[in-house]
């Protein structure tokens, strides 16, 4: 696997020093003075453990049109990522330890990030009944998060059930929180603008109302609970209320909820309709003084790509979703640590050590230490450059910060011990991963 010596790096945001990685560990973190190891010029840099995303679509298998486990991971590589969660809505769906196994086995082939398949809760997405959840926890995957994400557990008996029958292998259910009665041909969040454009609302209270029967539930179980892509301020007050009562609940907010509101649905560009939806001013002001708080536990991408036709269409059948894993670390940047809301150590926090926790990577998310894996990520806090997603390793073009001037790159990023990324280049010459 080879040595490296990465020179002058600030860990964390902390001072300058040197990390030795020799077989795939962080031998030594300090001054470094070993002969025969490539020196990567760190001077400036920040460096972060591997980042972890709990929510990625790669789509395959069955919508290869759309991204791949390769693509995909590429991607990951390219931001920071050194693991990823892949979400069950496939085509077969993710819902028996077959699929799971086969997309396990696709991350470990291509090797550019560590691929953590995500279980659907329910067979084929459906709602109906109960996936074979102890067969992909049992699987070669082993899989400990499970997720209908794209389609909510309705049911509140079902979603009883699965938050009972997890407890046994320390499992978590990811719920996507969507009333779906009260979203019926929703187009757009729900208020003043949605009102002058003429498009269907998305109400607050459809994602409020389920999370707030959820932590009822998972409370009253004593189970584990997981919210995604939390986006309104009701909801924030929810979670912050759960978690005051004890109940385990966590939860994650994306880089787009972090950034971008409703006021762009004006321009009618499919490329900002996503679920859910761009809220508003206040709603983005509050998710990120929950991220800053710690009553929204962690940012995940929802990394979404779609093929150009999905999105290249008017926005009424426009597909919804943005992608995300290569721009993320840089909006949380502008976002979060140029506000003033987190430092580097909790970007750290927020985006490689609780998402690992949640998901249950024990060799992901650890500390910049010596005898600790080297999952790192090297990230340059000067540069400044324009989103061009024509020029991204995913396949999907349909990234909302396409043209925005973005805070922050990846330098370099360290999987399993060699650079998968060096120079904000990716490396071609990547073989077997070596697990």
């Amino acid at each position: 696997m080879g040595s490296y010596v990465i020179k002058g790096a600030r860990p964390l945001g902390g001072p300058a020093t040197d990390i030795l990685i020799e077989d795939g560990l962080v031998t030594q973190v300090g001054p470094v003075t070993a002969s025969g190891a490539q020196v990567i010029d760190a001077d400036g840099l920040i460096a972060l453990p591997g980042l972890v995303d709990l929510h990625t679509h790669l789509r395959e298998p069955g919508r290869e049109d759309a991204e791949t486990v390769e693509t995909g991971t590429r991607a990951a590589a390219m931001g920071g990522w050194t693991a990823v969660h892949a979400m069950a809505n496939t085509d077969p769906v993710a819902d028996t330890a077959g699929v799971v196994e086969q997309v396990w086995r696709l991350g470990r082939e291509y090797g550019w990030v560590d691929v953590r398949p995500v279980g659907a809760v329910t067979v084929g997405l459906a709602g109906e009944r109960l996936a074979e959840l102890g067969a992909m926890a049992d699987s070669a995957a082993g899989v400990r998060v499970f997720s209908d994400d794209g389609h909510c557990v309705w049911d509140p008996v079902l979603m009883r059930r699965a938050l009972e029958y997890v407890k046994a292998f320390d499992g978590v259910v990811a719920q996507h929180a969507q009333e779906p009665r009260l979203t019926e041909g929703a187009q757009m969040h729900e208020g003043s603008v949605s009102a002058e454009l003429g498009l269907t609302g998305w109400p607050a209270v459809a994602e409020e109302a389920i999370i707030a029967r959820d932590v009822l539930l998972a409370g009253h179980v004593g189970s584990r609970l997981h919210v995604c892509h939390v986006s309104t301020a009701g909801s924030v007050e929810i979670l912050r209320w759960a978690k005051g009562r004890g109940i385990d609940v966590t939860a994650e907010v994306t880089p787009h909820h972090l950034l971008l509101t409703d006021e762009l649905v004006r321009s009618y560009d499919p490329v900002f309709k996503v679920n859910p939806p761009l809220r508003t001013a206040a709603d983005v002001q509050a998710v990120r003084e929950a991220l800053a708080d710690g009553t929204i536990d962690i940012v995940a991408t929802d990394h979404a790509p779609h093929p150009v036709e999905a999105k290249d269409c008017e926005w009424g059948v426009a597909s919804m979703g943005m992608t995300g894993l290569e721009t993320a670390l840089s909006i949380v940047q502008e976002a979060m640590v140029d506000t003033g809301l987190l430092t580097w150590d909790q970007v750290a926090d927020r985006m490689s050590v609780k998402p690992a926790r949640i998901g249950r990577v024990a060799s992901q998310g650890r500390p910049i230490a010596a005898g600790e894996p080297a999952h790192l990520t090297l990230v340059d806090p000067t540069a400044r450059w324009e989103c061009d997603p024509a020029t991204q390793a995913t396949m999907g073009r349909n990234s909302p910060v396409r043209g925005r001037t973005m805070h922050g790159r990846v330098v370099a990023t360290i999987y399993a011990g060699r650079p998968t990324v060096l120079d904000g280049v990716l490396n071609e010459a990547l073989s077997e991963v070596p697990l």
